[in-house]
């Protein structure tokens, strides 16, 4: 790791290991560095809790669950987690981070396609998802399934996480210079403000039918977060068709599955990420899953053409989306160095050169 301003790559992150700033109770899985990013793993415990809570100055995530834990729960051999409950389960890696590096964190594509809701926490947090330059200690995720049943298990991967040296994020004007020489976003007139270039949403419809999406059903079996195309497409989700209308009526408290109109390419010297629900764009939340690897959507990585697919939920009130409605923005930011594996090469990438897709443990019957 150097000086240098950015976003740690893979082989930064196994020096990581090495020097001790990230430490496990278990070996790596083989799979488990990313481009950009290392996904965490779950350990053998989890604790079912009476509300979500954050730790705060002076607290240890440890302290409070002892006040607020209603129960444990074995992972070992795996177990149900139930909607609209809340765990938290600590993780097999934990931090020793040295000064000059923070860390964030977000959940995984499959995660975020599957309406589990994520956070990672740290002792004396005062924000979710973020691990301030210094920190020491363990990490914890808080766990919510919010449409299906999940059954996980002690190393199952939820969520991921990157490090970061300094100030990494690109300018408007660099955002914009970048865009022009490398198309970040495939649009006649990108969107750039607020250090983000805009996505919309494609309600058009693919295919003969004119499917737009699909909206999750309630009352479903569980699904197992470890198993691919383990589950019957049609017995978890409702399809969406655009029916020549190109809009869509969100219901309240409904989940999504929708995709950008536009594609999206992340070179391989940057990283990009979906910023938060903006509450300007509408009564809705756009996109769980935030981190997007360094080689999505290029052609060299066989990503071109790569959608962003887009977990959506309304809050309170029926909402309608429009066709090419600007419903999020893709912050993009410096690498320290390019990967040694660009996301789509050989990495057993689920999402590469995607359009609508749902999460690898659907299959169509």
């Amino acid at each position: 790791m150097t000086d240098k301003p950015g976003i740690l790559a893979d082989s930064a992150i196994h020096a990581l290991f090495a020097t001790g700033a990230l430490k496990s109770t278990a070996r790596l899985d083989a799979d488990q560095v990313q481009p950009a990013s290392l996904d965490l793993r779950l350990g053998p415990k989890a604790y079912r809790v009476r509300a979500s809570f954050m730790p705060g100055p002076g607290h240890r995530v440890a302290d409070k669950l002892e006040r607020l834990k209603l129960h444990e729960v074995d992972l070992e051999g795996g177990a149900v987690l139930e909607t609209g409950c809340v765990y938290i389960v600590p993780l097999m890696e934990s931090l020793a981070l040295p000064a000059a590096l923070s860390a964030s964190a977000n959940p995984k594509s499959s995660t975020g396609r599957l309406d589990i809701f994520t956070r990672v926490i740290t002792d004396f947090a005062q924000e979710f998802d973020k691990i301030p330059a210094g920190y020491t200690g363990g990490l914890y995720l808080e766990v919510s399934p919010r449409t299906f049943p999940i059954v996980v298990r002690k190393g199952s991967r939820l969520s991921q996480i990157r490090f970061r040296v300094g100030h990494a994020l690109l300018s408007e004007a660099e955002l914009l210079a970048l865009h022009e020489a490398e198309t970040l976003v495939a649009s006649e007139r990108p969107n750039v403000s607020g250090g983000g270039i805009a996505l919309s949403i494609d309600l058009k419809g693919v295919g003969p039918d004119g499917l737009v999406g699909y909206r999750g059903k309630h009352h479903t079996a569980v699904i197992d977060v470890d198993i691919k195309a383990a589950h019957d497409l049609y017995d978890f989700w409702e399809p969406l068709y655009s029916r020549g209308r190109d809009e869509l009526i969100l219901d309240p408290d409904e989940f999504y599955i929708l995709v950008s109109r536009e594609a999206v390419h992340v070179p391989p010297l940057y990283a990009a990420e979906m910023t938060p629900y903006d509450p300007l764009v509408g009564e809705f939340r756009v996109h769980y899953a935030g981190f997007f690897d360094p080689g999505f959507g290029h052609a060299g990585a066989g990503g071109a053409g790569s959608r962003a697919v887009l977990e959506v939920r309304s809050h309170e009130v029926p909402f309608i989306l429009e066709h090419g409605q600007i419903v999020g923005r893709l912050i993009y930011e410096h690498m320290q160095e390019p990967p040694a594996a660009l996301y789509g090469s050989g990495l057993g990438s689920n999402y590469q050169a995607q359009g609508l897709k749902l999460s690898k443990h659907f299959r169509v019957s």
